[in-house]
């Protein structure tokens, strides 16, 4: 045998084969028995709990926003309804390259900067694969075509339809109406989000705020079936939304138009209110905005020059506007001089133009004070007093009342609260007293506060909703009223959570009369010479064929220094006096009471008056034909 020769051992080999194939055979035994093991737990025993997560992941919930009810005037004209609109959309899993597909659909569509971005905030929030997210929205008709006939150089962008808010009537009815907005980030932090499910729109102001729950509707929902990759493949079941409720309103948008024409382009409100049921048939606030631009999206430059604007376009001045109410005041301070004794009918004074508290030298003036007239107007009673608008009597009769007299009486007329029921963000006013003056001011209340009072300016504040609520008061002789837009529909007015008013208390039914008596006086008292005629005659009493009440007033904006003149030439336009007439008709069976605003407008027998009149005769000229009957869909 040569040396380093090795010997097979057959016989060893083969045992250590053997042992490794068992082996192998074994370990592939045991994992065998494990993975049937395993798929025996898996189809057996946990079958249930595994069909159930399979079933959650093939189907899924999609919400089904409900269609928003719609608001009605009262002759059954639609000022709120429901439209379609064509979105651009895009699926980011479709899309490989994103800034490059935004920067192609720029070629054939204006997309701004600010849409970008806001698509890119609408993409970060949680959504399902494949779900359409908008990038911009409302395409006009130009835009949907030259978006189709290019489609197939997008893929991944489609336009969508969309169900929005539309309102016909525009910037007439903005500040009556109110409007939706896009609910944002900050209003999903106070909604039940399952309730707001695959809803984008949320009423943010007026009627469309207050009545959102009713509006709204209910959500309903969908169970769709998804492959792998979450897009939808068919739709398995469907819960049917519930429609948003249908409102008509007490308004009458005709009457609106009327009023909205009347005032013109001046800055103003006007508010008429029915005062047998406190319906509000107008309410105008002027500059307006069309709302329809905020529905889908406003720009910021837009945006930046209403919110900018001097004359406050955005601003509902008709019950937000905060004015002094001028000698529209002197029937209630009237009214309160009788209910606490310290004036008659019959009593005279002599109004020589001005008035001094004895020991003082300052001069309050009467309206038609010059430095070379002083005006006044001779012998008055309280009649005379309010229909040539005595500002001494008023002057005079604040002097005889206390301080904590003259704030209870106003407040009976609604001053200095938010009575109404259903009318969004209505300011209270504000009526002083001496605790107000000592918390806001820090001072003791003066004899000049309660002069200031008789005519209506100093301190006192009040809204045009005011006005109307205060002269629908004295046209029902002291029922008291809390002005309502809702007339009918699905929801209802939530009186039950609002203590009753009860009436004016003091004036006698001969006050009553008497008082309406002198308001007439203002308007149809003429022919007599100008010391005799009623301050609104010769604007509006002329060829009038019904009887109406009316008091005019005119509120300074800036103090006019001792012994100077108002001299309009030379203030600012913004600082020239505001403009009041409130009134109501026909006298002797009232069915609307009307206040005019005109904001810097000068006197309010020759600026607000006619407002009025316009109003009043195209509401009642029109009073005996019966009112159509809506029923609501």
């Amino acid at each position: 045998m040569a040396s380093g020769m090795t010997i097979k051992d057959g016989p060893s080999e083969l045992r250590m084969f053997m042992g490794r194939a068992r082996a192998l055979f074994a370990g592939a035994l045991l994992l065998t028995l494990i993975l049937v093991a395993r798929m025996l737990y898996l189809q057996v025993l946990q079958h249930e709990h595994h069909q159930t997560r399979s079933e959650e992941n093939r189907m899924q919930m999609v919400p089904v926003p409900p269609v928003r009810g719609l608001i009605f005037d009262r002759h059954g004209s639609l000022l709120a309804e429901n439209r379609p609109i064509f979105n651009l959309a895009l699926i980011r899993e479709r899309i490989e390259d994103l800034d490059g597909l935004i920067d192609a659909l720029i070629a054939v569509t204006p997309i701004s900067a600010a849409e970008i971005e806001d698509f890119h905030d609408r993409l970060k929030r949680a959504r399902r694969p494949f779900e359409p997210v908008v990038l911009k929205f409302a395409l006009s008709d130009e835009e949907v075509a030259a978006l189709a006939v290019n489609r197939h150089r997008f893929l991944g962008a489609e336009i969508s339809v969309e169900i929005v808010r539309h309102y016909p009537y525009g910037a007439l009815a903005a500040h009556a109406i109110g409007s939706v907005r896009r609910i944002t980030k900050q209003d999903l932090d106070g909604l039940d989000r399952a309730s707001y499910s695959g809803t984008n729109f949320i009423g943010k102001r007026g009627i469309e705020r207050f009545y959102e729950s009713a509006l709204h509707g209910e959500v309903g929902t969908q169970w769709v079936e998804t492959d792998a990759f979450g897009r939808v493949r068919r739709t398995l079941d469907v819960s049917p939304t519930v429609v948003g409720q249908n409102l008509r309103l007490h308004l009458d948008i005709g009457l609106q138009a009327v009023a909205d024409a009347a005032l013109g382009d001046r800055r103003g409100a006007v508010v008429a209110i029915d005062p047998r049921s406190g319906g509000v048939l107008a309410l105008v606030s002027k500059p307006s905005y069309d709302p329809n631009v905020f529905v889908t999206g406003i720009d910021a430059k837009r945006y930046a020059a209403l919110l900018g604007s001097r004359d406050k376009p955005l601003v509902n001045r008709a019950i937000n506007g905060q004015y002094a109410p001028g000698s529209t005041i002197k029937p209630i301070l009237g009214l309160a001089g009788l209910t606490h004794g310290v004036v008659d009918w019959e009593e005279e004074i002599i109004d020589r133009g001005s008035f001094r508290l004895p020991g003082q030298s300052r001069l309050y003036r009467d309206w038609n004070w010059t430095p070379d007239n002083p005006g006044g107007q001779g012998i008055v009673n309280l009649n005379r007093a309010i229909y040539r608008s005595s500002n001494i009597y008023f002057y005079t009769l604040g002097t005889r009342l206390q301080a904590d007299q003259l704030a209870g009486f106003i407040r009976q007329f609604g001053y200095g609260e938010a009575i109404s029921v259903d009318i969004d963000g209505a300011a209270a006013g504000l009526v002083p007293d001496p605790a107000w003056k000592r918390d806001a001011k820090g001072e003791p209340w003066y004899p000049g506060d309660n002069i200031n009072i008789g005519i209506g300016q100093g301190d006192l504040l009040v809204t045009p909703l005011q006005a109307a609520t205060a002269a629908a008061i004295l046209a029902s002789r002291g029922k008291r009223l809390r002005p309502r837009l809702l007339l009918a529909g699905d929801a209802s007015l939530p009186d039950d959570d609002l203590p009753p008013l009860s009436a004016v208390v003091g004036p006698t039914p001969d006050d009553w009369e008497r008082m309406v008596a002198a308001m007439e006086d203002v308007v149809h008292r003429g022919n007599m010479g100008y010391q005799q005629n009623g301050t609104a005659w010769y604007h509006i009493g002329q060829d009038i064929d019904y009887r109406m009440a009316g008091k005019s007033g005119t509120a300074q904006v800036v103090e006019i220094k001792q012994g100077q003149a108002y001299d309009e030439d030379e203030l600012d336009e913004y600082n020239r006096k505001h403009a009041w007439f409130i009134a109501f008709a026909p006298t002797d069976a009232p069915a609307i009471a009307v206040s005019v605003l005109v904001e810097n407008g000068g006197g309010g027998s020759s600026v607000a008056a006619p407002v009025v009149r316009k109003v009043l005769d195209a509401y009642l000229s029109k009073a005996a034909v019966s009112e159509p009957q809506l029923a609501i869909r």
